[in-house]
């Protein structure tokens, strides 16, 4: 019951910030253009900064050697889902990347916290950093049909997957910023969850709110995202993350079960995409999760 409030509570802040976009689009004081500088600030600002804040952890032998399990069970899991969502559903790059991609962070993390405490957030967080540098690389490149954006080169330049590596850096080398820089990456860390609720509230401002419940595809994708992928997920880390890391394991499961991530509507519009069809898809499966995430830590 407990797991299934934690759930709850985030659906309703999820909700409030959407309705705020909502509105705000519906009283025409945000338009699809501002829409999209919003999008950019997430992608360009606020994004990297989430995902170095997430390594700000002081540096132990047992944080590294547990980080170093979760960082390899995170590529395995994502690995997977990544692959079934492009066998079963490449015909459709959003519904590709909406089953390969949870939104892991605001669904996940407090599930964690509440079920394992607080301190193995941490643990999960490489998942959600590795997850937002493969969104930009190979998310992109399936949305658009564009092999490119995975290259070296354009991974190289990826300003998540820099951020990826300067994260690991300063965790691994014991580094420690000045309390202003500190102070930036935790303010603008926090605009994460509300900038990208509010810009799928602007979305689904434009989108026909009834389809979303009438689509019985739309419930198939939820289906795959929510209960498919996330029993593969337990399966795979009971076989190989028991004893000691079973907990590490229980966490990067949590992450798995989380709905659809926003940001498959955000990078749609970027790319010119239908990204009012992926915000259905997103809600849907939010909406969803509820029932679905305590049942998963259940079944654990």
């Amino acid at each position: 019951m407990a797991n299934a409030l934690i759930v709850l509570r985030q659906i309703v802040i999820m909700f409030i910030y959407m309705f705020i976009g909502f509105l705000l689009y519906k009283k025409e004081l945000i338009t699809r253009e501002g829409s999209k500088s919003l999008a950019s600030l997430l992608l360009y600002g606020v994004l990297p900064c989430v995902i170095v804040k997430s390594f700000l952890v002081q540096r132990t032998a047992e944080n590294t050697r547990l980080l170093i399990a979760s960082l390899v069970g995170t590529a395995v899991l994502l690995g997977m889902s990544m692959l079934i969502a492009h066998v079963l559903f490449r015909k459709n790059p959003i519904e590709d990347f909406g089953v390969a991609f949870s939104n892991a962070a605001f669904m996940g993390f407090p599930l964690v916290a509440g079920v394992l405490g607080q301190d193995y957030v941490f643990y999960a967080a490489g998942f959600g950093a590795i997850l937002n540098a493969l969104q930009w690389t190979y998310g992109q490149s399936i949305l658009a049909g564009d092999p490119s954006l995975r290259s070296p080169k354009a991974i190289a330049k990826n300003p998540l997957v820099l951020s990826l590596v300067l994260g690991l850096a300063v965790f691994f080398t014991g580094f420690s910023f000045p309390d202003i820089i500190t102070s930036t990456l935790n303010s603008m860390s926090a605009l994460n969850a509300p900038l990208a609720m509010i810009i799928l509230g602007v979305y689904l401002a434009q989108t026909d709110i009834k389809s979303m419940f009438t689509d019985a595809h739309i419930y198939k994708i939820s289906a795959f995202r929510l209960i498919v992928i996330p029993l593969i997920s337990a399966v795979i880390a009971r076989l190989f993350m028991g004893g000691e890391l079973r907990e590490v394991g229980i966490a990067l499961i949590i992450a798995a079960s989380a709905p659809i991530g926003s940001n498959v509507a955000v990078y749609s519009q970027k790319l010119g995409l239908d990204y009012t069809y992926a915000v259905k898809l997103v809600c849907l499966s939010t909406v969803f999760s509820i029932v679905t995430m305590p049942l998963m830590i259940m079944l654990l």
